[in-house]
């Protein structure tokens, strides 16, 4: 962080300095152990002690990628918003001229620790260097505030953010200063809920197996400080027995359960535990301060200890390889058999169990899971039967209790399921019907096909048409409610019949025709009309000469293509015969638009390649120019018509035929 212009600052750094930053561990000081704030109730911090942790990362603010801001003397305090809306706080130093800086997190699902290496779940912040109060206010910055002089006007405060329901949060507060004197946070002016609507209370009872010891669950996190440890929060129904002691599941500074110690074991039978105040003078309560209520009562069944029964399967997948026994106490680990022994599966057609596996916590589970040599995929009432293992012994629970052999438990499957299907073509000149089949093997009674461009439909055997051919992608997925399966298939429909061919189609008196034929399909027949009473049958016909004709002639020459189905397709392509191709320039020309020698250009030049055609006037000025014989010369220049008189023309080209260059040099009459 950038050093700030007090000259208190500087002794204080040169000081922490010369003794050295402590790491920070305490209680509140990590994210880890954050401390739970409460929206009512106004957090007060008495003192920070000096210490230093991990850099953290700003943003607008830290190096590119770079987490260079100090997280010092900080404290860290977690929430979760219950209702969505706009966040408001403000911590208020005990002393005035301290700076303190903050950043808010939101760690939903998250080790809170990542608040040090995931820039995206920062929410804002502020790390203004001038002194005195902090938070966030409706009239605040948009944007987090960089670090600043200490006699710097920079705003102390950012806008409020929207945070949501059902997230977490953590805030950090980071002492700048080294003066270790304190500070209140409170929480206030944004529309949004972070105190837990919820009323403390008992949640649930269990006892252990000697029944000397009850185990709490409540409904909400509540403070540890709150419980008395020598159990006066609670009483007992029965008068004989006392509550002597109690400890609590604590994380940080807030437990969800706890257990109480009995000055002797509980006989089978039906009791009440109550909350009442304790010797600390209170009962529990949460980090609001609310207490649970006096008088706030659950029931407790004290029952002969009996076997823990094998009663529960986890959900079975189609074509499982393993099956997850659960159990209502924890199993012994150690009583479970590794190679499975303890346990046997029957049924149409048995699976050999391979290994059983358990995932132990402090020895006990309530998880076997059981490895099978192959997948089950024969469908049929299967049953899990228990029996001594090659440990000799079945399985015991927590209470020392063994499952007896022969104990079992049923459970079903279905068969797996095939998506493979066939299909029926009928192949049409214009379109190609087709009949999907599936043969519904195995019960299965859902299908969902996917018809290319042609969309879905559910039924077992559809019939759809296609009218363009080629390559369809056919997709199948089908179900029986336990087992599906899906195939994908292309199916490629090759009676396409297309007739094509190319030719030149202008053609000078002296020049052959050569057709080339491009049509596609299974063509078995093929036949040409060269309209001059001449056809063909060949696939492929030679070069053809037409006759001279003083006029010229439009012959629309027809190609008909059959294939074997009886099929068939027609090409026209209309040949243009010249009456000739003599190049020639007219000598005068009258651009009269009555459409009589209006244009002066190169006639015939249907085979000049290379072509440059150029007009002068008298003074030798180029006053147009043509590469291409079809753009002629209107009689202008430049938009204005041109005086009556002599013009002179250039015209140069090659002869595709022959190679040969030519350059014409005359002169034309443009007559008005």
């Amino acid at each position: 962080m950038n050093l700030k212009k007090n000259l208190l600052f500087f002794i204080l750094l040169f000081f922490v300095s010369r003794i050295g930053a402590q790491t920070c561990t305490a209680l509140g000081q990590t994210p880890a152990t954050a401390f739970p704030v409460c929206g009512t109730t106004v957090f007060e911090q008495e003192n920070v002690p000096v210490c230093s942790s991990n850099s953290l990362y700003v943003p607008g603010c830290s190096g590119a990628g770079s987490a260079d801001y100090e997280n010092k003397n900080p404290y860290w305090y977690k929430f979760t918003c219950y209702t969505s809306g706009t966040l408001g706080f403000m911590i208020t130093p005990k002393d005035l001229t301290d700076d303190y800086d903050w950043q808010l997190y939101d760690v939903t699902g998250l080790d809170p620790d990542q608040v040090f290496t995931n820039t995206q779940i920062i929410v804002t912040g502020n790390w203004a260097g001038n002194p005195g109060t902090t938070g966030t206010s409706a009239s605040g910055v948009g944007f987090i505030q960089c670090a600043s002089s200490y006699d710097g006007t920079e705003s102390r405060f950012a806008r409020m953010p929207n945070i949501i329901a059902g997230h977490d949060y953590i805030l950090l507060v980071s002492h700048f200063t080294n003066s270790q004197s304190g500070y209140g946070l409170s929480f206030s002016g944004g529309t949004a809920v972070i105190t837990d609507p919820k009323a403390p209370e008992l949640k649930s009872l269990e006892s252990s197996c000697d029944a000397t010891r009850i185990y709490i669950k409540l409904n909400k996190n509540m403070k540890c400080s709150s419980l008395a440890v020598d159990g006066s929060d609670f009483s007992i129904s029965d008068p004989g027995i006392k509550v002597i002691s109690a400890s609590a599941f604590c994380t940080g500074f807030d437990m969800d359960s706890l257990v109480i110690g009995l000055d002797k074991p509980l006989p089978v039978g039906n009791y009440t535990i109550t909350v009442k105040n304790g010797t600390d003078g209170n009962t529990l309560f949460d980090n609001c301060g609310t207490n649970i209520p006096v008088g706030n009562s659950l029931p407790l069944i004290i029952a002969p200890i009996l076997p823990t029964p094998m009663d529960s399967l986890s959900p079975v997948q189609c074509a499982p390889q393993l099956l997850q026994l659960v159990f209502r106490k924890n199993i012994l680990c150690s009583s479970v058999a590794p190679d499975g022994s303890d346990f046997v599966v029957t049924g149409p057609s048995p699976v050999p169990i391979t290994s059983a596996t358990v995932d132990c916590k402090d020895g006990f589970s309530r998880i076997i899971t059981l490895n099978l040599s192959e997948p089950m995929v024969h469908g049929g009432s299967y049953q899990i039967l228990l029996k001594d293992g090659n440990d000799g012994n079945t399985i015991f629970d927590e209470c020392a209790q063994e499952t007896p052999a022969g104990s079992s438990l049923r459970f079903g499957i279905k068969d797996t399921v095939s998506a493979a299907f066939t299909y029926h073509l009928i192949q049409g000149c214009k379109t190609d019907t087709i009949q999907f089949l599936h043969n519904g093997a195995n019960g299965v009674d859902e299908w969902n096909w996917q018809l290319d461009y042609n969309g879905t439909t559910f039924l077992q055997n559809p019939i759809t048409y296609f009218d363009p051919y080629g390559e369809k992608n056919i997709i199948l997925r089908v179900s029986n409610g336990f087992c599906s399966d899906t195939v994908s298939r292309i199916i490629s429909l090759g009676n396409r019949l297309k007739a094509a061919f190319s030719a030149d189609t202008i053609i000078c008196p002296e020049d052959s025709v050569v057709f080339i034929n491009q049509s596609e399909g299974d063509i078995i027949s093929y036949l040409w009309n060269f309209q001059d009473g001449t056809s063909s049958v060949d696939p492929n016909p030679g070069p053809k000469k037409y006759p001279l004709s003083s006029t010229g002639q439009l012959l629309p020459v027809s190609l008909i293509v059959h294939n074997s189905i009886g099929c068939s397709d027609t090409a026209v392509t209309t040949i243009n015969v010249l009456p000739s191709c003599y190049i020639a320039v007219p000598n005068a020309f009258t651009p009269n638009r009555d459409g009589l020698n209006d244009y002066l250009y190169p006639l015939n030049a249907f085979k000049a390649d290379n072509l440059d055609f150029k007009v002068y006037n008298r003074a030798g000025q180029l006053i147009f120019e043509s590469k291409d014989w079809t753009q002629k010369w209107d009689g202008t220049f430049k938009g204005e018509p041109q005086d009556a008189g002599v013009f002179v023309w250039t015209l140069q080209y090659d002869l595709p035929d022959t190679g040969k260059h030519f350059f014409l040099k005359g002169s034309a009459v443009l007559i008005r």
